[in-house]
């Protein structure tokens, strides 16, 4: 019961809360974009929250219980560089040409409406899906805790962010995003301390993993290799899958549209600089905590379902007060990922999609018709689809990896690249790695690891992208407008850069931080237990490795914040070319 109230009070919260955001809303800049007003803990609550999702907690956690903790933190130390990446080559610039979505910039920046049309295309097929991976997640998670219909979960959360999207649009998903990601963030911290102190520290827990036997080497660096359910054969090859599947989720947070698109709401572009950087953060102690703790989960029971294992815990071991700031958390980090992904596939819709030639009004009618009319089809297909949560979760968020990642990153630094390249390209990176994909999962086609349909999409569309641009000619248009993306202002107050120096240099600490943790509780406890488990020395040395390597991402990132801040000058008013 103290479990089901949680859950439909913090319904009707963020119900509430989205419906006061709407308030302000008065225009369509403010109803797609926020005003373009927003300070740098919006920005960064509405970053994590829109990465973050039950596939996180439930799926990814699930991964860690199954054998493969420090896997992921390998996978993470990659991927959250795409944070970073994403905001000094395409975030900052996708700030600066002041569009209402990102389809729209693609559609400017070559001059051409087949180009914001088909990205659009690729935003509502893609996103769709995983909005359907996320709704799932809520669902399952509705059920669990409250004993009520997987369906009347789903109802439920369908019509509680459908309801303050409709009303308030991107400032009601902001703002409701950075509440859940201030929940869920406390989740997290509490939730993971909490298990892993009642199991004697990370000392007790990388000991406690070394002696149980259900899942040999769960705590060396590259997991479990033996038995029938591992997923990897050999120390080798659970290093490709990190090393392969963190450029893929880094390339995902540079440049898909539930990421970038945040970017179009920042007040200015050091907003858009340090809301990534401090996401970067956020990622890599979530990650360092929460991988933990799904692999100590098995210290507790080793026959769980991985993606049962997080809610297992909080209804069991957790006081109950703490299980349920954990599962209402959870319960946020899937909301979040629902709104915002709703809300970009409508405005696509309207914006991208469908005639433009209509009056603001009719405009945002339009859009929040679509809304409703995509939220309506998600709600019928999750109803029916059996849920996969991080399966549909990470095959929908690869699809922009292949396809997006080439064009978004070559549309900002390319000078050859030509409309009909980047119209390829997007399609042939689409569609291809949904194709391959679909094969696989099938059975139908047996990739090695490091030739996951993600890599061979993105290579096709870079193959598309080269052939097609030079069999065109990029126009003078397409020239004009890549200039005045590259132009620079020589006014900029020196206050914002100041800050954003200070930020840089968090980020920089945060990493010797992380590092220097990683190094002493994971990598120092294995290497004193290793003579009495036998563990090899170069699992110890991996184990060394990997806490370089985690903190050594974010010393990096930092640096080149800082570095780029201070050569850079905002573009603070440019005169913008003609509309093409």
């Amino acid at each position: 019961m103290v479990y089901t109230s949680a859950i439909l009070l913090s319904l009707i919260g963020y119900f509430v809360i989205g419906h006061l955001a709407g308030r302000r809303v008065k225009h369509l800049d403010d109803y797609l974009v926020a005003g373009r007003n927003a300070p740098t803990f919006l920005i960064l609550g509405t970053l994590v929250a829109s990465y973050l999702s039950t596939s996180a907690f439930l799926g990814e956690t699930g991964f860690a219980y199954q054998g493969y903790p420090f896997v992921m933190l390998i996978f993470a130390a990659i991927s959250t560089s795409g944070c970073l990446l994403g905001a000094l080559a395409f975030g900052r610039y996708l700030r600066r040409s002041g569009t209402l979505t990102v389809p729209e910039f693609f559609g400017k920046r070559f001059a051409s409406k087949r180009v914001q049309t088909i990205a659009g295309l690729t935003t509502v097929v893609g996103l769709g899906a995983y909005l359907l991976g996320v709704m799932q997640g809520a669902g399952i998670m509705f059920e669990e805790l409250t004993g009520l219909p997987y369906w009347v979960g789903l109802v439920l959360v369908w019509l509680t962010y459908t309801g303050f999207i409709l009303y308030s649009g991107s400032p009601g998903v902001m703002l409701t995003d950075t509440v859940m990601f201030v929940i869920f963030s406390v989740a997290a911290l509490g939730g993971s301390l909490y298990i892993i102190q009642d199991l004697g520290g990370w000392h007790g827990v990388v000991e406690g993993l070394l002696a149980q036997g259900d899942k040999p080497d769960i705590a060396l660096w590259h997991g479990v290799l033996q038995g029938e359910d591992a997923t990897f054969s050999t120390p080798g090859e659970a290093l490709t899958w990190g090393l392969t599947l963190g450029l893929v989720w880094a390339a995902v947070l540079a440049a898909s549209p539930w990421q970038s698109s945040r970017y179009l709401m920042a007040r200015n572009e050091h907003v858009v600089m340090r809301s990534a950087m401090l996401t970067a953060v956020s990622l890599a102690v979530f990650y360092a905590l929460m991988m933990m703790t799904g692999a100590a989960i098995n210290l507790y029971d080793p026959t769980l379902d991985g993606e049962h294992a997080m809610v297992w815990a909080a209804l069991n071991i957790l006081p109950t007060w703490l299980g349920v700031v954990i599962l209402t958390g959870v319960f946020a980090a899937g909301l979040s990922s629902c709104s915002t992904f709703l809300s970009i596939i409508g405005f696509s819709i309207s914006n991208d999609i469908l005639p433009a030639n209509r009056s603001e009004a009719a405009a945002m009618r339009t859009s929040r018709i679509a809304v409703l009319a995509a939220g309506l089809i998600a709600l019928v297909l999750a109803l029916f689809q059996p849920p996969a949560v991080m399966a549909v979760v990470w095959f929908a968020a690869t699809l922009f990896a292949s396809s997006w990642g080439p064009v978004a990153l070559m549309s900002i630094w390319s000078r050859r690249i030509t409309a009909a390249g980047a119209g390829w390209g997007l399609a042939v990176g689409f569609v291809g790695n949904l194709i391959l994909s679909l094969l696989v999962q099938a059975g139908w086609l047996e990739l090695p690891v490091y030739l996951h349909p993600v890599v061979l999409g993105t290579l096709m569309a870079l193959v598309a992208i080269v052939v097609a641009s030079a069999l065109t000619r990029v126009s003078q248009a397409e020239r004009d407008y890549r200039a005045f993306l590259h132009r620079d202002d020589e006014h900029e107050p020196s206050g914002w850069m100041a800050g954003s120096r200070w930020v840089a240099a968090f980020t920089m600490l945060s990493g010797v931080a992380v590092g220097t943790f990683l190094w002493r509780q994971y990598a120092d406890t294995l290497a004193a237990l290793a003579g009495q488990f036998g563990i090899p020395e170069s699992a110890v040395t991996g184990a060394y490795a990997l806490a370089v390597g985690c903190g050594g991402m974010l010393v990096i990132a930092g640096a080149v914040g800082y570095r780029v801040v201070r050569s850079r000058n905002a573009p603070a008013h440019i005169a913008r070319p003609a509309e093409p």
